[in-house]
């Protein structure tokens, strides 16, 4: 394996020079929050894209003011770090990139209030996240997290049981993701993904009050739908039988990018095949991650 490098306080370093505590507060209590990046990589030019970087760390710092992390470095710092991280990996494919802000204090408690702020950038290749183009899933018995809680938007890294346990129970159950419903009852998101559903030539998405990540992807498939197929895009709650109902189901995450649902709770969506708008809204995606497409070309950042 070659080696691997990473951003880790201020200096790029080799994966292996960097060691984490066994007491480190990140490690025992989940005090810490993270981004995922993608970038493109595009062979007719050879060159490689990071999608919407600014976007993502202007979320990461968001999070760590909710956390009360405080990195001494600017977005532009950041994005600097990343690109000059891609380079020295010298990575020449679809790549994913894990920044995240940490407590690094080892002492006992579960407590946000120490000094000893820590981040560390990591990235890796990575293709399709289900490794299927069309997914079957369910409704899970897990209550999404709220935002008086552990609030979702700030990708904070112990929200993440919730996702791994509504994760497990259904894929011990055949389906491949899981669908969140909230406190009240609504349509929330997936582990790690915001939903869609499509219902009468409208695409409709569950408003941030919901609990919901503010997805990268989220707002992009929706300024795709209104500009590029002028399609109306309704923010409002999501009742679970409106599943059932829906004339198109998909999903969108940077991992997940946009990736339609055929069947929820053992029902057929539509026809049982990807639906039209959804294809259309992932060819689209697609056409604009490696910064061919002047109109969004400030979305993609050249690395080489």
């Amino acid at each position: 394996m070659n080696q691997s490098y990473v951003f880790y306080q201020g200096e790029i370093v080799k994966e292996s020079e960097v060691n984490i505590s066994i007491r480190c507060k990140a490690f025992n209590y989940g005090l810490a929050c993270f981004e995922g990046i993608r970038a493109y990589w595009d062979e007719e030019t050879q060159q490689l894209y990071v999608f919407r970087l600014k976007e993502h760390y202007e979320r990461l710092l968001q999070s760590c003011k909710t956390l009360n992390i405080n990195i001494p470095y600017t977005i532009e710092q950041l994005i600097d770090a990343t690109i000059k991280l891609l380079r020295k990996n010298n990575f020449k494919t679809i790549t994913y990139i894990r920044p995240m802000a940490y407590k690094g204090a080892d002492s006992i408690g579960p407590t946000l209030n120490d000094d000893d702020d820590r981040i560390l950038i990591y990235c890796q290749p990575l293709g399709s996240y289900t490794g299927k183009d069309r997914l079957k899933v369910a409704v899970t018995s897990w209550t999404r997290l709220e935002d008086n809680m552990l609030p979702p938007r700030t990708k904070a890294t112990a929200a993440y049981l919730n996702s791994a346990l509504a994760s497990l129970e259904v894929t011990k159950n055949g389906y491949d993701e899981a669908i969140f419903l909230t406190k009240s009852g609504h349509v929330c998101e997936g582990p790690g993904e915001n939903i869609f559903i499509v219902r009468r030539g409208k695409i409709i998405t569950p408003s941030i009050s919901d609990n919901i990540l503010e997805g990268i992807t989220r707002d992009t498939v929706m300024t795709l739908a209104e500009k590029e197929l002028g399609i109306e895009v309704v923010e409002r709650s999501i009742s679970r039988t409106e599943l059932y109902a829906a004339d198109e189901v998909f999903f969108s995450g940077t991992a997940m990018e946009v990736t339609p649902v055929v069947e929820v709770d053992n029902r057929v969506i539509g026809d049982g095949k990807p639906g039209y708008i959804s294809k259309k809204i992932k060819e689209l995606f697609f056409s604009i991650t490696t910064g061919k497409d002047p109109k969004y070309s400030h979305f993609c950042t050249p690395v080489y």
